[in-house]
């Protein structure tokens, strides 16, 4: 006999049902004042890549649409000058 109640018919779940309250994304150039995005910056520029060396989303980071082109730009520039790989292994 299968009763309404979860807790009586023994249905048990691998993790706990909650609610996750995401933090809202913002765009750090925004927020910093940032205009200009300088290609000679290999590091600042690393944030913004993965482990291969591909460009991680804007869903992912949250930068604006604005600012995600801008980076893609800097990025390209930025590999053309061999200051960051196109395809790596581990790069970070």
């Amino acid at each position: 006999m299968a009763t309404a109640n979860s807790s009586q018919s023994g249905i048990r779940f691998l993790t706990p049902m909650s609610m996750d309250i995401k933090k809202k994304k913002y765009c750090r150039f925004k927020k910093s004042g940032i205009k200009y995005i300088d290609y000679k910056d290999p590091e600042f520029l690393k944030k913004f890549l993965n482990e291969q060396g591909k460009l991680l989303p804007r869903r992912i980071t949250g930068t604006s649409l604005k600012f995600q082109r801008r980076v893609a730009q800097a990025v390209k520039r930025a590999r053309h000058l061999a200051l960051l790989p196109y395809v790596t292994d581990l790069m970070k």
